[in-house]
């Protein structure tokens, strides 16, 4: 595709934000998707009508929280809704927005988007899946979790990576006139290196005036396997963007 429309589901969130950047830079025309803009993915209101005309969808939209049956829900009606509607309008195909080691992951929010996953691959629409790694504003997210002026935040080895550098391969693989290989890897992505999490977030406990103590087994879901490096990307991801550090410091 050249120039062509594209429908951007979750266009107001943190990731969509910065794919109707990089779509509007590169000469694409850009339909947001959003309540803000009048579009609901679970209601199906205004739904037809932003898909009129679109050549291809990008789904980031996303559930708040990480209750799993919640999220299954939202992710079940907006995956439903985007193919059925898409489907209508001649929509060519739908490129999703995931995230790495999501495949093996056994509760949480992490089921809920695998889930997620087999629901836009068996839809109506072709679909294409960009994985990625934890973004550098999980970080933040980690220490927004809790309260005072001390954070435990896990020593998962992780390859964080910025959100702009998500949006710019998420619009790579939707605008491919090829899409991914047939049978081959899901595509990813992720930051430059390798980054402790823990380390990430001391760097931002230092701008918050709060210590960050490092620990073995947060109680998360899935705790045990991230420490592993199951959120490490596989040896066939695309490796872009700046590091965590360097993010950072490019922060106001």
């Amino acid at each position: 595709m050249s120039s062509s429309k594209f429908a951007v589901a979750g266009a107001t969130g943190r990731l969509g934000r910065h794919v109707v950047d990089v779509l509007t830079e590169r000469g694409h025309q850009v339909v947001p998707m959003a309540r803000a803009t009048g579009v609901d993915v679970i209601t199906g209101k205004g739904l037809a009508e932003a898909l009129a005309g679109a050549d291809a969808i990008i789904d980031v939209a996303s559930w708040h929280a990480s209750e799993e049956e919640e999220a299954t829900d939202f992710f079940r009606t907006s995956a439903r809704n985007l193919h059925e509607a898409g489907h209508a309008a001649g929509v060519a195909h739908i490129t999703v927005a995931s995230i790495i080691g999501i495949d093996k992951t056994t509760a949480g929010f992490g089921v809920a988007k695998k889930v997620h996953e087999q629901l836009h691959l068996s839809g109506l629409l072709p679909a294409r899946i960009l994985r990625a790694a934890q973004f550098h504003e999980f970080v933040g997210q980690l220490m927004d979790w809790q309260q005072g002026d001390v954070a435990y935040i896990p020593n998962w080895p992780s390859q964080l990576v910025a959100a702009r550098t998500v949006a710019e391969a998420l619009v790579d693989l939707a605008a491919d006139p090829e899409g991914p290989t047939p049978g081959g890897p899901i595509p990813e992505v992720a930051g430059p290196r390798r980054e402790i999490v823990s380390e990430a977030a001391a760097l931002l406990g230092a701008r918050r005036g709060v210590k960050v103590v490092g620990v073995a087994d947060p109680g998360l879901p899935d705790a045990e396997y991230a420490a592993a490096g199951g959120l490490l990307p596989g040896p066939h991801a695309r490796l872009a963007g700046p590091t965590f550090k360097e993010w950072l410091d490019a922060q106001p």
